[in-house]
């Protein structure tokens, strides 16, 4: 769907930048009648790169290419196969949970947002590396397309909802270079995969539903469907008792509110962690911020009737009760960062052209690589 080049060898930055300064989404456009316009190539000399140059590349056309994807060709079978074949490269076990399914083996919040769509709502389970390898787990939230269900967006709200699943682009985007680059862990990646459609059947506001963690979620509103979807998965992540677990999510405006597009919202349980997740985002031009978990606004998502709200009453801090609710599906002890991101940019700058972004992922990579590379 994509067209990209390739960057030689004359530093991992120039290269790079090169590379996707070329990336061009254009499988939809009618051919000009002289053919597309040719890619730019850059001849370089060997040895003067790094030769994870070429999987880091890879994870970010992946990330991009499946954000720009139109809904129509990008619901949950298709984001689906596109993980089988991410997996089938790397010789990676894949399986899904499909449908019913999801009730049967008891991921029932997951179930319950992408019910109502003629697309059935899946949770995608890839695996890939040594099995005494230390455990990294990443996941993805994976909404297709979010019309805001029965709390329903405005037209101008729903029209960049194809980006919905950048979590999940995210998540296979940084696969991608962990399995590329061959690092010596346990990869896990969790995507809940569904369209938040409205049908007579679709979940609705003041609704409880249950979840993989045994806490019951109090519907305040039904256009809060990521986080829903995100806390059987984590759950389900967090159990296995990863050394890591970090989530991606297209999750609120209020993140965008506070640092606007083009910085990505950190929200993490350990100091450290943070810490050097922030180092190593400014070491390579990917950058992002943290913000707090301030523990006094849980009171402002306790349930009336069940146990937890997918929101507060109030629209005031609303990334860091997101965040806050996603923590409540983490087990205790495992470390997690959660990535609130925009995954789209909204102007074209230098190697970032306008339209859907893999964002933090550079810096990511850096620091999974110094952590386990050794």
């Amino acid at each position: 769907m994509s067209r990209r080049a390739s960057g030689g060898h004359i530093g991992n930055d120039l290269a790079l930048g090169w590379a996707l300064g070329q990336y061009r989404f254009d499988g939809y456009r009618t051919p000009a009648e002289d053919g597309p316009e040719p890619l730019r190539r850059l001849r370089v000399q060997e040895g003067t790169t790094d030769p994870k140059l070429e999987a880091m590349l890879d994870g970010i056309v992946l990330a991009r290419d499946l954000i720009n994807t139109p809904a129509g060709d990008m619901m949950p079978e298709a984001l689906a196969g596109a993980a089988a074949h991410l997996a089938a490269r790397h010789a990676a076990r894949f399986e899904e949970t499909v449908g019913e399914a999801l009730l049967a083996q008891g991921f029932p919040a997951i179930h319950a947002v992408g019910r109502a769509s003629s697309h059935a709502p899946r949770l995608l389970d890839l695996t890939w590396g040594p099995e005494d390898g230390p455990r990294v787990t990443l996941v993805g939230k994976g909404v297709c397309f979010d019309s805001g269900g029965l709390d329903l967006k405005s037209a101008a709200g729903m029209r960049l909802m194809k980006k919905d699943m950048g979590g999940a682009a995210h998540a296979l985007g940084l696969a991608a270079m962990v399995m590329g680059t061959g690092l010596p862990i346990r990869l896990r990646v969790l995507v809940p995969a569904v369209e938040n459609a409205v049908s007579g059947n679709a979940y609705r506001p003041g609704d409880v539903l249950p979840s993989r963690a045994g806490l019951s979620i109090e519907i305040e509103n039904t256009d809060a469907e990521g986080r829903i979807v995100l806390s059987d998965a984590l759950w389900e992540g967090g159990c296995e008792r990863p050394e890591l677990m970090i989530d991606f999510a297209t999750l609120t405006g209020a993140a965008r509110v506070a640092l606007g597009t083009e910085l990505p919202a950190l929200f993490c349980n350990d100091d450290r962690l943070a810490a050097d997740l922030l180092e190593s985002g400014v070491a390579n031009v990917d950058p992002i911020w943290r913000m707090p978990l301030h523990r006094p606004y849980r009171a402002l998502i306790e349930g009336k009737v069940g146990d937890i709200m997918n929101g507060a009453p109030q629209p005031h801090g609303g990334a860091i009760t997101a965040a806050l609710f996603l923590e409540a599906f983490v087990p205790e002890g495992v470390p997690w960062a959660h990535l609130d991101i925009m995954a789209w940019n909204s102007r074209a700058r230098s190697g970032r052209p306008e339209g859907g972004e893999a964002m933090a992922l550079r810096g990511l990579l850096s620091y999974l690589s110094d952590r386990y590379s050794h």
